[in-house]
């Protein structure tokens, strides 16, 4: 048999990997949530979303945030981006309080919310408009953005017309060309194939890497965290809470190769430890009608 791979520990950073860090720490503080708790009434009494959740991300940071099934995930994101309102707790962003939707924070979401009846163009257009930009100036602006992601070819055409991805590329430079200072991205991914959602990461970070926005995002999926990543806040379920605010050793830039590097295996391994710990495993027998003999090789 094999030998089981040995992983160095997830909080092994190179030299370089740490004076990131040590940079990254050195940042302004882009967003500051203290002591956040979030409850909902509902016809069973009132449940806890969130239960004094604390953490800050620097300026041009790229954050994860992961956990499992009803650990508020994307209640979290939605309070910090100014469309719910916490039930107790602080939210800053640079310093300034936030009691709802502002210019200075942007969202993006899993669904493709954009207008059907305007072009990819008129998309982009429209936030700068209903700031008060002229319609030269709108449509300058959402060139640009256009072209930052990708679909200058595509600016007249419909969202009907255009994939999955592109649809998506289209949400996110619209969120942009508000010019937030912190982007929030709820599950963006979560309805792409395979394929596209891996090409989606990588040009991602491109934008990422050549606009002044910090990043805010909210996964389900473990690889594409770490990839993604300067630091993973995971948290625990029911009610959500901060369990581990990890930073990922991985050195930047990121390529798909490094999924099989010993460092990204190993925050990985702790993350999916954290989310499902060992042994806590339970393989029940799903009650469903039986239309065939039970077969000893089919199990």
């Amino acid at each position: 048999m094999a030998a089981a791979l040995q992983l160095p520990s997830y909080l092994d950073q190179s030299p370089e990997v740490a004076a990131r860090f040590e940079r990254l720490r050195q940042r302004p503080v882009a967003l500051e949530v203290s002591g956040l708790t979030k409850t909902f009434e509902t016809t069973r009494g009132t449940v806890t979303a969130l239960s004094d959740v604390s953490f800050s991300v620097h300026k041009r940071e790229f954050m994860c945030v992961i956990g499992p099934s009803g650990c508020g995930k994307s209640t979290l994101a939605r309070v910090l981006a100014g469309l719910e309102a916490p039930t107790s707790g602080d939210v800053r962003v640079y310093g300034q309080p936030v009691s709802g939707p502002g210019p200075d924070r942007g969202m993006v979401f899993q669904s493709y919310t954009l207008f059907p009846w305007q072009t990819v163009k008129q998309n982009v257009m429209f936030g700068p408009l209903m700031a008060g930009a002229s319609r030269n100036s709108a449509e300058s602006e959402a060139r640009q953005w256009i072209e930052l992601v990708g679909l200058t070819k595509f600016e007249n055409a419909y969202p009907q017309q255009l994939s999955g991805g592109m649809k998506q590329r289209v949400a996110i430079a619209r969120a942009l060309a508000n010019q937030p200072r912190v982007l929030f991205m709820d599950e963006p991914f979560g309805a792409l194939d395979a394929q596209t959602r891996c090409q989606m990461q990588s040009h991602l970070l491109d934008i990422w890497k050549n606009v002044d926005i910090t990043i805010v995002f909210i996964t389900h999926d473990l690889d594409e965290a770490v990839f993604l990543s300067d630091r993973i806040l995971v948290l625990d379920p029911h009610p959500g809470r901060v369990r581990e605010m990890i930073e990922v050793p991985v050195p930047r830039p990121r390529h798909n190769d490094q999924l099989f590097e010993p460092s990204f295996m190993a925050v990985r391994k702790h993350i999916d430890n954290l989310i499902h710990p060992p042994g806590q495993e339970h393989h029940k027998e799903s009650p469903v009608l039986r239309l065939v003999a039970r077969d000893p090789d089919i199990v």
